[in-house]
């Protein structure tokens, strides 16, 4: 079967981890053949006295898998250390928009370190995010956590998320 008719056929799906364990799952699904998506963030954390680039997850306790439903086999997936369940509504697991998992892919890729500017928003404002893995998404700055943080209200996987982030990633939406 083409590489084109094979991914034509999968489709992404988001897994919920136990807490903590996002890398964990990611290493052993990867282990055994899965293809999966941890779109991770470089946040700075204070450890040891000092300020250090840490990467975490973008999305704690998630993390992205394609499958095929006709051709792989999903049952390992739910007995994998560190993988608590496959996000699903009923029975059926749902499939998570291509383009906005490949939207992340490509920004990950593309990552810049941006000058840090003393902007401040106020709460309603509409943001736009200009760099890491959601980088060119619009939201709604909620509030500032800290000097450097801040949650943003974003549309994603068909709900409202608040994610947080680096207010260096962000400038005032143009619109």
């Amino acid at each position: 079967m083409s590489e084109a008719r094979e991914a034509a056929k999968a489709h992404w799906y988001l897994i919920q981890c136990k807490g903590g364990e996002s890398f964990r799952a990611a290493e052993n699904l990867t282990n055994q053949g899965f293809h999966v998506f941890h779109p991770l963030l470089e946040v700075e954390k204070k450890r040891g006295g000092k300020l250090r680039w840490v990467e975490e997850p973008l999305f704690p306790y998630y993390l992205f898998i394609r499958l095929d439903q006709m051709d792989d086999n999903w049952r390992p997936i739910r007995s994998t250390r560190g993988v608590l369940k496959l996000v699903s509504f009923g029975n059926t697991p749902t499939a998570v928009p291509t383009p906005l998992v490949e939207a992340l892919i490509a920004s990950g890729e593309q990552r810049q370190e941006q000058p840090s500017e003393n902007v401040y928003f106020r709460a309603g404002e509409q943001v736009e995010i200009i760099d890491g893995p959601l980088s060119s998404l619009s939201g709604v700055f909620e509030s500032a956590k800290g000097d450097e943080r801040v949650i943003v209200l974003l549309n994603l996987i068909n709900q409202q998320q608040r994610v947080e982030l680096s207010s260096r990633q962000l400038r005032r939406s143009e619109s």
